[in-house]
């Protein structure tokens, strides 16, 4: 499962970068100029070994295959699997478009794109589930990424394992921008939403239907987000080539407009169906985990985040109380614009020396242990 190579000289030379964060312009150079040295084959589609849980639900008929989801898979150089869970959108795949070289250098890649035809929270979890079991069998733990909404789903998925008396078999957890439950984005007092996000995904979390205008409206939400980012042209030019902005936005509008009115609406909905941080504070329940926790927050949040979101105010008081051994971060930028919620994209040279920092203690860890 695992395939390992001589490393190149620009291989080598970005690993030993893992220990401080470099200029954008030239880790921007050293990624293009080992692309061109070492291409890497395009990414796999993940298949279980053996059709388990995932296969269960679909045959006896309790989640439909559109709503399968597509997990991604780009084998690594070192030993620690990354699986990533993206936001609403972009895919996890254009999530950490500019993180995959570092995240490659700990192990393999496992990028879970929702499928754009509808949404199963049990089916992505059963997937999930069946990801684990394969990685295990090959002797791996991995670290679980979860981003924005992606973080919700995680939380979830920790939860109904540690309800069944169970602790994921993880190395460790990065969260980034933690969207939990409803009242993350929209207040709890049912008043109006402070952020144009929170106004766009409303309609979609009544009983009623949601109309064609609406589902538009969240497109163009969604559109701007990702644009707003890219408006600042000098600082785009510092950590990406006009080509590789292209193709990442040719890539992310398209998955905006891919996503049907159906998918777009199951998505939305399961938001509706997790429950607030608040509530996990049961006999047994507590901690999710023993591995090692990175939460990180950007300092700009209140662009998307409601300013009373329970799951942030849980994640930055009492952290420790869900996970034991995790750090709590805000991300901000000394120079340039500030650094905006979920912006591993246009923000990544803010993110990098937490999630290097972070690698770096669980190896060490993992070496304790192994002594």
């Amino acid at each position: 499962m695992q395939a390992h190579a001589l490393p190149s000289p620009v291989q080598s030379l970005l690993s030993t970068l893992d220990y401080f964060t470099p200029p954008a312009p030239l880790r921007m150079l050293l990624r293009t100029a080992g692309r061109k040295l070492r291409p890497r084959p395009p990414a796999m589609l993940f298949s279980p070994l053996a059709h388990g849980r995932a296969y269960t639900l679909l045959a006896e008929g309790r989640a439909e295959p559109r709503q399968y989801a597509e997990i991604r898979h780009d084998v690594g150089s070192g030993t620690t699997p990354t699986i990533v869970l993206g936001g609403f959108v972009p895919d996890s795949t254009d999530s950490v478009f500019l993180m995959r070289n570092f995240l490659l250098r700990q192990g393999d890649l496992y990028c879970v794109n929702y499928p754009r035809q509808g949404f199963n929270m049990d089916l992505l979890f059963a997937q999930l589930d069946d990801l684990m079991e394969n990685l295990q069998r090959a002797g791996r733990k991995p670290v679980i990424l979860a981003i924005s909404f992606g973080a919700g789903l995680l939380l979830e998925w920790l939860r109904r394992h540690r309800m069944d008396g169970r602790f994921l078999a993880i190395e460790g957890i990065v969260l980034v921008s933690p969207v939990a439950c409803t009242e993350d984005l929209i207040p709890a007092c049912g008043g109006k939403p402070s952020t144009l996000l929170g106004r766009a995904i409303r309609p979609y979390l009544g009983d009623g239907v949601v109309s064609s205008q609406t589902i538009e409206k969240s497109r163009t939400v969604f559109r701007k987000m990702f644009d707003a980012g890219a408006q600042n042209k000098t600082a785009v030019r510092a950590i990406m080539t006009a080509h590789e902005l292209a193709d990442l936005h040719g890539a992310v509008v398209g998955t905006i407009a891919g996503i049907s009115a159906e998918g777009a609406c199951e998505r939305v909905q399961s938001l509706k169906h997790l429950q607030s941080p608040s509530a996990y504070f049961q006999p047994g329940l507590l901690p999710l985990t023993e591995a090692p926790v990175l939460i990180l927050y950007a300092e700009k949040e209140d662009s998307v985040l409601d300013p009373g979101s329970p799951t942030r105010f849980a994640m930055a008081a009492a952290h420790r109380a869900y996970f034991p051994v995790s750090e709590y971060h805000v991300v901000s930028s000394r120079a340039g614009s500030a650094v905006q919620h979920a912006s591993l994209i246009f923000h990544c040279t803010h993110f990098l020396p937490f999630f290097s920092g972070f690698y770096r203690r669980m190896r060490r860890i993992q070496i304790r242990n192994a002594a």
